[in-house]
């Protein structure tokens, strides 16, 4: 891992949302000219530094077209035995560290997966939650257009015996491994000990027709420029050292804080995820990404570029998840790939930062079922998240990330602190 070197004494300081104007252009006209007198502190120009990300981020996408060629998969895919025997080649590793994403074949035996499948039908009509849904309050996942397609559903047996199984824990630590967890005498989070981040359930079903979702990411909105703790994170954009730029480095990510209305999760998450309930194929209105780690660094320096007006952050901006568009990303955009057709039992995972979007469908062939389950290691962020979201466990209520629906404070058969093994039991912060 490389170690950013000291910035020079002159390089300015940045300023944070605590100190900002609370008119939301005002702080957009604050820190863009800050950031780029940062940036040219260093002796180098916004355009200079830009070049770079686009030079790197031209020779992946060339990657993934002769992949396309070759008719290569783009997706990395490994066998969950390679992972739990330590045999995972060389090339496998790299090749995730490059896309960012990854298929893992056979995380759970398909008869698992089909069980909790009919496990969460089982649960949520013995507790009416059709008779009683009212409908999606998340606008964003409400695009989806099924009725409904999200449910806002957390504790029930089978989703938190995914989570705090020795399975799921075993991938979890795998792609932990990707990052740089430890710089500068700090460890930034515990790559073996997973927060449980809860999250919902998809279920859509045979002859849906879904909108799908754009293509956005969701590590934060204006956060990423406005809190100290990502000014850090992303400090190679800012500071002249953008050859050092490493999308897998943790180093301040654990700690910072969020800008007011925001819409980023509370936790942090190395990989986003999801566990496949049934059989999807790659053309069923399924997951797409920019499978390449370092857009990040494209998106957070092209509002600083000339042709974007001083008040803009291209499309970024409070209450709404972080775009990803042809007006201002058309080249990223060229490499979004989708996922290979999976089978029910196997898991696919994303990079926090990456580019994503669920593609439409019309008359779905099949279910399209997941529970969103994403890796969260445990650090001082997600510790603080932990604490709401054992209040939540107990009372039955959604998580303070999600809109407050609350469906199962009084259903039957809701998980119980008492069926929480150990690894729930940690991944709670109960011990």
């Amino acid at each position: 891992m490389t170690t950013a070197p000291h910035r020079p004494p002159t390089a300015p300081e940045l300023p944070h949302w605590e100190t900002m104007p609370h008119d939301l252009s005002a702080a957009i006209r604050e820190i863009k000219p800050a950031l780029r007198a940062r940036i040219e502190s260093s002796g180098r120009t916004v355009d200079e530094v830009f070049a770079v990300v686009e030079r790197r981020i031209a020779a992946r996408i060339a990657e993934i077209k002769a992949d396309r060629e070759r008719g290569d998969s783009v997706w990395p895919i490994i066998d969950y035995s390679d992972i739990a025997n330590d045999t995972v080649g060389a090339d496998q590793l790299d090749k995730v560290t490059r896309r960012g994403c990854l298929i893992v074949r056979g995380h759970f035996d398909r008869e698992q997966a089909e069980s909790w499948d009919a496990d969460i039908v089982d649960y949520v009509e013995r507790n009416e939650f059709f008779e009683n849904y009212t409908g999606p309050i998340d606008d964003f996942f409400g695009t989806v257009g099924s009725k409904p397609e999200i449910y806002p559903i957390y504790w029930s047996p089978a989703q938190m015996q995914a989570r705090q199984s020795d399975r799921m824990a075993r991938v979890q630590s795998f792609l932990n491994s990707f990052w740089n967890h430890q710089s500068d005498g700090v460890q930034w989070f515990d790559p073996d000990r997973d927060a449980l981040y809860p999250d919902r359930i998809r279920r859509r079903p045979p002859g849906a027709d879904s909108a799908g979702l754009g293509t956005h990411c969701d590590p934060g909105n204006l956060d990423l420029w406005m809190t100290q703790g990502y000014q850090q994170a992303f400090r190679h954009l800012f500071d002249g050292t953008i050859e050092q730029y490493d999308p897998w480095d943790a180093a301040h990510r654990t700690d910072g804080n969020q800008y007011p209305g925001d819409t980023m999760c509370s936790a942090f998450r190395t990989f986003q995820g999801w566990t496949a309930l049934s059989d999807m194929d790659h053309d069923q209105g399924v997951l797409h990404t920019v499978p390449i780690p370092e857009a990040m660094a494209f998106l957070m320096l092209r509002p600083l570029l000339s042709d974007v007006p001083d008040d803009e952050m291209c499309g970024v901006t409070t209450n709404q998840v972080f775009p990803a568009d042809h007006k201002w990303h058309s080249e990223l955009l060229e490499a979004l790939t989708g996922i290979p057709d999976v089978k029910a039992g196997d898991s696919v995972w994303w990079h926090c930062d990456m580019i994503h979007s669920v593609a439409p469908v019309a008359e779905q062939k099949g279910w399209g079922n997941v529970m969103y389950i994403p890796a969260a290691p445990w650090c001082p962020r997600n510790e603080n998240y932990a604490a709401s979201v054992r209040e939540a466990f107990l009372a039955g209520n959604s998580p303070s990330d999600f809109p407050a629906e609350h469906y199962e404070r009084n259903w039957n058969g809701r998980f119980t602190v008492d069926q929480l093994n150990e690894t729930g039991r940690r991944g709670l912060g109960f011990e």
